[in-house]
């Protein structure tokens, strides 16, 4: 299963955090020591370690937890998205959308046709296979994995939403953790005092479904968490294409305030049905877009 916006995010946080405390190989990460240093829960850390160990930067420890393989010193300096590569993925997302890419490629044909570095190959494969709708073969070659397409199943996709979301809240499990939500608030707000004009489609769609996943995640239903994964992987292209106008997509940054400030304020019945207004009123301006 892909890994989700959250633990993406919490692994490169903890990539960072190496990298500033100078952490030398074989430097031992402590899972709850990290949680209260990035302010999230434990669930996303453990998640974002385990992306870590297959990306070789941490190991397993020989007494359980991890360590640091990759020290601080040989840690590529954070990247940042240049407008170039930013416009070459969403070329990408939208060719596959559009039918004009086969379920199988070639990183030698990816680059011919698009015109790719070997770096920028290399870090566009890297986010794409991080998000899911990419797989390498066993042998040659990478296959593209099975995405939302058509209206009316990007439609059924917010049916399932509006069912689960709400509910989640209300399950007896659910168990806020008021650091994550805490977290995830804090960014939404950024995006209603400004940000949103300046981030692209494919930032505030992690940003906007963290912010679920993160909601998701207090429920400690492993059911509906795996399910909400795996629709906002398989939406994610479609997404691009039918976001909202930043005029619109502000007033739904403000729901998520709103509704993170609910949870926080332990009026769970009132978050649930809140969160059920949003998602009626969003699937609803997708679907017209």
């Amino acid at each position: 299963m892909a890994p989700t916006p959250l633990t993406r995010q919490t692994a490169a946080r903890i990539v960072e955090h190496i990298r500033e405390q100078g952490l030398p190989a074989g430097s031992k990460l402590v899972e709850r020591a990290l949680a209260e240093h990035l302010r999230v829960s434990r669930s996303p850390v453990r998640n974002a370690l385990r992306l870590l160990a297959d990306d070789g930067v941490v190991g397993l420890a020989e007494r359980g937890g991890y360590t640091v393989l990759v020290p601080a010193a040989e840690l590529p300096a954070a990247e940042s998205e240049t407008d170039d590569t930013e416009q070459l993925y969403l070329r990408i997302a939208a060719d596959r959308l559009d039918g004009k890419l086969p379920d199988r490629v070639t990183e030698t044909g990816l680059a011919r046709d698009y015109g790719l570095t070997s770096a920028q190959l290399t870090r566009l494969l890297r986010r794409i296979s991080n998000e899911g709708w990419i797989e390498r073969l066993p042998g040659y070659g990478w296959e593209f994995q099975p995405m939302l397409t058509e209206l009316r199943s990007y439609q059924d996709s917010y049916r399932l939403r509006l069912t689960i979301e709400p509910a989640a809240i209300l399950e007896p499990t659910f168990t806020l953790d008021r650091t994550a939500i805490e977290r995830v608030r804090a960014q939404q707000q950024r995006l209603v005092d400004g940000d949103i004009w300046s981030v692209g489609n494919a930032e505030l769609f992690d940003l906007n479904s963290g912010f679920h996943e993160a909601i998701m995640e207090c429920s400690r239903n492993t059911f509906f968490i795996d399910a909400l994964t795996r629709v906002d992987r398989l939406r994610r292209l479609i997404e691009y294409r039918r976001s909202l106008s930043r005029e619109r997509a502000i007033v739904r940054c403000r729901e998520h305030v709103e509704i993170a400030d609910l949870l926080l304020a332990g009026r769970t019945a009132e978050a649930a049905e809140a969160m059920r207004s949003h998602l009626d009123t969003v699937g609803a301006e997708k679907s017209e877009s």
